[in-house]
């Protein structure tokens, strides 16, 4: 793969017991290493009793049954060997913004771990083609490569996938302006460097993927929600300590919790 990689880069897809970020578990994680320094690609694919049941609509979809994953690991049996296969590597994957990123943040959480993605770069391959050809998956398989997709919805399929259409969208859009629904151009928009993708991939205008918190033109840290809109986070939690708790005890995602906590401690410091 021809980028400029400045860390490790980590391709990954989850299928899981349903939608529900927060509530959901993983049953099947894949993952695709691109080493930094060079050389083959490492792969890692796991099967997980998530523990719960998983939902008709689910299984539907990816075909994954109880009975399949009933002798494997729970997540928190390989929660440190993932942790530690991905390291501080850069982030890929297909809708994995909203999806993949937040839901493997919770089984880390859960188990224990901390799975911090501020400095990670965040490259969804399914916003490249959302903003260029909105289309799905199989679709932009079959426009960028030719191909039709085989064995869909199971996870090393699906990453495989995703990392033959982001090859596809590098050679095509490759020096090809984008114009934003405003009429804004940005030339030579794709670009085979991380930073650039994480850019043009990831909405800006927010700190969390569940979209709770956002910046505002100032570049503070606002709330996106709620009776405290547009409000400077840090601000309300000086006034407003039983607010930060409602918000660690409640159902927000592990990052927006994140978040909270380090703001308060910035708070404290202060």
């Amino acid at each position: 793969m021809d980028l400029k990689l400045t860390r490790d880069l980590v391709f990954f897809d989850i299928e899981s017991t349903g939608l529900h970020v927060i509530r959901d578990r993983i049953i099947q994680l894949a993952m695709i290493k691109y080493p930094a320094k060079g050389g083959d690609p490492i792969e890692r694919t796991y099967l997980v009793n998530p523990g719960i049941p998983i939902s008709e609509e689910a299984m539907g979809v990816h075909g994954i049954t109880p009975k399949d994953v009933a002798r494997k690991p729970l997540f928190g049996q390989i929660a440190q060997e993932v942790f530690d296969f991905i390291g501080d590597a850069d982030l890929a994957g297909y809708n994995s913004n909203r999806f993949d990123v937040p839901m493997l943040m919770e089984e880390f959480d859960r188990a224990g771990l901390e799975f911090n993605v501020d400095r990670r770069r965040l490259v969804d391959v399914q916003r490249i083609f959302y903003k260029m050809e909105p289309r799905t998956l199989s679709a932009a398989l079959r426009y960028y490569c030719k191909k039709e997709m085989e064995n869909a919805h199971d996870a090393m399929a699906d990453v495989r996938a995703t990392i033959d259409v982001f090859q596809g969208q590098l050679a095509m859009y490759d020096g090809k302006p984008y114009i934003d629904g405003d009429g804004n151009r940005t030339p030579n928009a794709i670009q085979p460097d991380i930073k650039s993708l994480h850019d043009f991939t990831n909405d800006t205008r927010f700190v969390d993927a569940t979209q709770k918190m956002r910046y505002d033109q100032n570049g503070t840290i606002v709330f996106a929600f709620g009776k405290y809109n547009g409000q400077p986070v840090a601000d309300v939690f000086k006034r407003d300590k039983n607010y930060y708790n409602w918000i660690l005890n409640k159902e927000f995602s592990s990052q927006v919790k994140q978040i909270a906590r380090r703001i308060m401690r910035e708070n404290q410091q202060s």
